[in-house]
């Protein structure tokens, strides 16, 4: 047993080999379950794709990297769901491509952020955040306000996401760039945050 052993650790190849071999064992084991579980896949009543406006906010919310500060999963704790509302559920994270769980909480928890304020706050609260929370740390983005969106590479991006298995529609892919046209940065992000976490709100 022992020369078996030592044969394993002197032979490079032998031991790759073998890590392989149980890297993939242990992997399967954790990642088969989850083909049975088709719940995790459905998405909650009154989920569906981001309109054009909203992806657009979302694509500006990743570019900016403000999942490193806010997390976008609500746990089931009381001290979360008094301060947040309900507890996130894995069928309201089904069209997201990344999801945005996040991994800190520098600033609040934004899953259920949506409807909570009007868009004049947050359009104040994105250009300089200690107008309406004094004491926050998070930065201005006053230049989205400048930035237009850009309708082509939305409709390319809807399109992309529907080859991945997005329900979009071609009217709704074709009609990408007249529902962003004059539209800002600014005002994709607003619509981003004011759809966030709102379909189970709604239902129940």
């Amino acid at each position: 047993m022992a020369r078996g052993h030592e044969r394993v650790e002197t032979h490079l190849g032998l031991m790759v080999i073998l890590i392989l071999i149980a890297s993939s064992f242990g992997g399967l084991v954790t990642i088969m379950p989850l083909f049975n579980q088709t719940g995790l896949l459905k998405p909650v009543e009154g989920i569906e794709p981001y309109p054009a406006l909203q992806l657009a906010g979302r694509d500006v919310y990743v570019r900016e990297g403000c999942y490193v500060c806010h997390s976008q999963m609500i746990r089931p704790f009381r001290a979360e769901t008094e301060r947040y509302g309900h507890y996130s559920v894995a069928g309201e994270f089904v069209y997201d491509r990344p999801f945005q769980w996040g991994s800190r909480r520098a600033g609040p928890d934004l899953h259920r952020v949506g409807g909570r304020y009007s868009d004049e706050w947050h359009r104040v609260h994105l250009v300089n955040p200690r107008d309406v929370v004094p004491e926050s740390i998070m930065p201005g983005y006053p230049w989205l306000a400048e930035n237009p969106i850009d309708g082509e590479s939305v409709r390319d991006r809807m399109s992309a996401l529907r080859r991945l298995g997005h329900p979009y529609t071609d009217a709704q892919i074709e009609g990408a760039p007249g529902a962003v046209e004059g539209r800002t940065e600014m005002d994709a992000m607003i619509a981003y945050l004011q759809g966030l976490g709102t379909a189970i709100r709604t239902r129940r």
